[in-house]
């Protein structure tokens, strides 16, 4: 499975371009599947989306998850982990994937190592294009 790289603009240094990827996340609640355009992060522990996305998926943060805190560059974020895994899926491939809500909708949609990026030989090439093999 392939995607272009999302084209983010221009810089003083030169064009900034980010590894994305298209996954649908499937509601563990109810039969609704929700299609999410996520960072490839190989730095994120865990995948996490912004708070609104629970919301689409069904899961209450109160009932359904426990509470968390995770670190990055910007120092300590509260998040949500959804107590049952879901299914998370790239093209054809599925994976049942722990995933984990921010406790606000300012940060971008992460796919993270653990139970995801951990389970397909990922390739970022030069000319902007990630590549997810099994």
């Amino acid at each position: 499975m392939k995607f272009a790289y999302e084209n983010i603009g221009k810089t003083s240094f030169g064009s900034i371009y980010r590894p994305v990827a298209k996954v649908t996340l499937h509601s563990p609640n109810v039969s609704k599947l929700v299609d999410v355009w996520m960072i490839v992060d190989t730095g994120a522990d865990y995948s996490i989306v912004p708070r609104h996305i629970s919301e689409k998926l069904r899961i209450s943060i109160e009932r359904d998850c426990f509470k968390d805190v995770t670190f990055g560059v910007g120092g300590g974020q509260t998040i949500y982990f959804c107590k049952k895994k879901i299914i998370a899926q790239i093209g054809l491939f599925e994976r049942e994937i722990p995933l984990a809500f921010f406790d606000n909708n300012e940060i971008p949609p992460l796919i993270g190592r653990l139970g995801f990026l951990e389970t397909f030989d990922t390739e970022f090439l030069k000319k902007h294009v990630v590549v997810f093999k099994e």
